[in-house]
């Protein structure tokens, strides 16, 4: 991880994310499966708000109390029957010195495999 790349206080997953452990997550799912798991998962944690919740744009958005106060939006996408991928983008005001990039990143991480335990991964790209 570049120095940079530790103080960024923003990570968006996506399908072009050159660390794995962020690209955009695929599951064998149906959309409504999905955004009720990750809705729940959300609302069962005891570290975060659920603020908006827009099923028709299929976004939850959350605040996030800890380790520090960021901002998250998950983002379910329906990609072909049986096929619905996630994206998270998460961001935080705060400056830290040993910057908040990690923890960030970590966040995301712990979201992804909940959802692993729950749903069957299809991959980390899109397919065909």
């Amino acid at each position: 991880m570049g120095l940079f790349t530790r103080f960024k206080r923003e990570i968006e997953t996506a399908d072009h994310q050159t660390d794995d452990a962020l690209k955009t997550h695929y599951y064998k799912a149906t959309f409504n499966q999905l955004f009720e798991s990750v809705e729940k998962m959300f609302r069962e944690d005891a570290d975060c708000q659920v603020t908006t919740v827009s099923k028709e744009h299929g976004e939850i958005a959350v605040e996030v109390n800890k380790p520090f106060p960021c901002f998250l939006i998950a983002t379910v996408v329906s990609v072909k029957p049986m096929e619905t991928a996630i994206d998270f983008n998460i961001s935080s005001e705060k400056f830290s010195l040993l910057g908040t990039y990690p923890s960030l990143k970590k966040r995301i991480n712990a979201y992804y495999q909940k959802m692993n335990q729950l749903h069957t991964l299809v991959g980390t790209r899109k397919n065909g």
